[in-house]
């Protein structure tokens, strides 16, 4: 595996094993670089430089075989492993994220969720209790967890990062809507939902003049 991996590159990751997932569902077992490029949008040779970034996987003038692509690019994303996952805010995002089935089979499991609302403490979302916030630094101590998900107000999400960073976990799903100051040792996705709409409303706006 190449030492150095361009963002670009990691950023189509989950793009390649989405589709080689529903290329294995459909009975595909072998597919070119010239196919998989019409299904992404993407040139042959970019395929190739892909996937040559982490070895070389398929053979010239067979293509790639999908079940063995689809492996190898779910060892990269490291969804060969078991994921523990808490959830900070029981909230509509956070309740979403507890019941999206497609996490669990990757190997995200959510193992607490966490609200500081009275009404919410105590009740299941997919089967997972939701405790208080007050319970966060106890249940940490005794439970690791891998990565937590921000599903909280700009205002409280910054202090909730560092108690969740002085309880230990060094990756986070920030969908706070406020980009966090962090430690180089923890990781941060920011995921900012208007961004999504705000683009689409520019490409909208401007379509014509394309």
């Amino acid at each position: 595996m190449a030492g150095y991996v361009s963002d670009a590159v990691i950023r189509r990751l989950p793009g390649y094993y989405r589709h080689l997932r529903e290329l294995e569902a459909a009975g595909v077992t072998q597919i070119s670089s010239q196919e998989l490029g019409r299904r992404m949008q993407l040139t042959p040779s970019q395929i190739r430089q892909d996937i040559n970034c982490f070895g070389g996987f398929g053979r010239q003038g067979y293509g790639y075989k999908v079940s063995e692509l689809k492996g190898h690019i779910g060892d990269i994303l490291g969804l060969d492993r078991i994921h523990r996952v808490i959830i900070v805010g029981a909230g509509n995002i956070g309740a979403a994220v507890a019941n999206y089935p497609t996490f669990s089979r990757e190997g995200f499991e959510t193992q607490a969720i966490f609200d500081v609302e009275e009404s919410k403490i105590g009740k299941t979302m997919n089967g997972v209790t939701v405790r208080h916030m007050d319970d966060l630094e106890e249940y940490l101590a005794a439970n690791p967890a891998d990565i937590a998900v921000l599903a909280l107000p700009a205002g409280v999400a910054q202090d909730t990062l560092d108690r969740l960073y002085e309880s230990g976990v060094r990756a986070v799903w920030n969908f706070a809507p406020t980009d966090l100051n962090h430690s180089d040792d923890m990781i941060v996705v920011n995921v900012h939902l208007s961004d999504s709409l705000q683009i689409l409303s520019y490409r909208m706006a401007h379509r014509d003049q394309d």
